[in-house]
């Protein structure tokens, strides 16, 4: 097989995506809260306090704790948050995912802007899971793709990476990847590739996507790197393999779905790509109720 590698292209540093979730968190909360919380203003004293608890109300990966933390966090910065756990981590219904103690006004104004983060994360999660433990043990990695919620997206690829998926390209600017419309402004398959080549000096990696042999068959002979067989059925994904014969790197996409993501993997290709895992998520079911709550203690 081709050793042409593929890597999590641009994959954020903590401190680049902990940055980032910090100007989001900052956003969400503005956008929830707007002049006040007229309900908690009403109901809950200045200076009481309070101890809240999460559960998982399902089976789940859990992803996004650091941003759950981080919304609590900027509506009372002494605020106590203890997981038990951390990202990555499968756990059953009825695991208390974290605590959190701090003023209650702060905890019960945040809790859907944490909760918010951390199911949709955690969804996310948990379906790469499923879909990584159907291709993993025949060598294929899952990877995401850019259907992503807008401005989202590098949480979205960190949940992605917590399930035990991979990250493709972050956007349109780090990887090279020729799609069908950049192939009919082109003229054809190697006529794409040649000019990505003499633009780059092949100095990137060319992926190019092709849905059916004959493409296959242009895209070997132009020299891509990786070759994305699209929406092919499994007979089309074996014979294309055929026709690769160990020249390029080979991602299946299209039309990939639980039930036949083992099938798939099975045929030998390299990589997986599946939009499902970022644009069709189910939240996971996540729980925060009041346990402990009482008046400000005296100094």
């Amino acid at each position: 097989m081709k050793q042409t590698k593929r890597t999590d292209k641009k994959k954020p540093g903590s401190a680049g995506l902990h940055d980032y979730a910090a100007l989001i968190v900052k956003a969400a909360l503005a956008e929830d809260i707007g002049s006040g919380d007229i309900t908690t203003a009403a109901i809950v004293q200045p200076g009481m306090r309070g101890q809240c608890v999460i559960t998982a109300k399902e089976d789940m990966t859990v992803a996004g704790l650091f941003i759950a933390e981080m919304a609590f966090r900027h509506l009372d910065k002494d605020v106590v948050f203890k997981p038990f756990g951390k990202d990555g981590e499968h756990v059953k219904k009825g695991h208390t995912i974290a605590t959190v103690a701090g003023r209650l006004g702060a905890l019960l104004t945040a809790e859907r802007v944490a909760l918010n983060f951390l199911q949709r994360l955690s969804g996310i999660a948990t379906l790469t899971r499923r879909f990584a433990a159907k291709a993993a043990p025949h060598g294929a990695r899952i990877l995401d793709t850019r259907k992503t919620t807008p401005c989202l997206r590098m949480f979205e690829r960190y949940a992605v990476r917590a399930g035990g998926g991979s990250n493709h390209r972050f956007g349109l600017f780090d990887a090279v990847l020729i799609k069908d419309n950049h192939i009919k402004a082109a003229g054809g398959v190697q006529k794409a590739i040649s000019r990505v080549n003499d633009r780059y000096q092949k100095r990137m990696p060319v992926e190019v996507e092709v849905t059916s042999l004959k493409e296959t068959k242009e895209a070997v002979r132009a020299g891509a790197d990786i070759i994305m067989l699209d929406n092919m059925g499994i007979a089309d994904i074996k014979k294309a393999i055929k026709l690769i014969n160990g020249l390029a790197l080979i991602e299946a996409s299209g039309g990939i779905n639980i039930d036949n993501v083992e099938a798939v993997a099975r045929t030998g290709v390299d990589f997986i790509s599946v939009g499902a895992l970022t644009h069709s998520a189910r939240a996971a079911d996540i729980s925060m109720e009041v346990t402990r709550y009482a008046p400000e203690r005296k100094r």
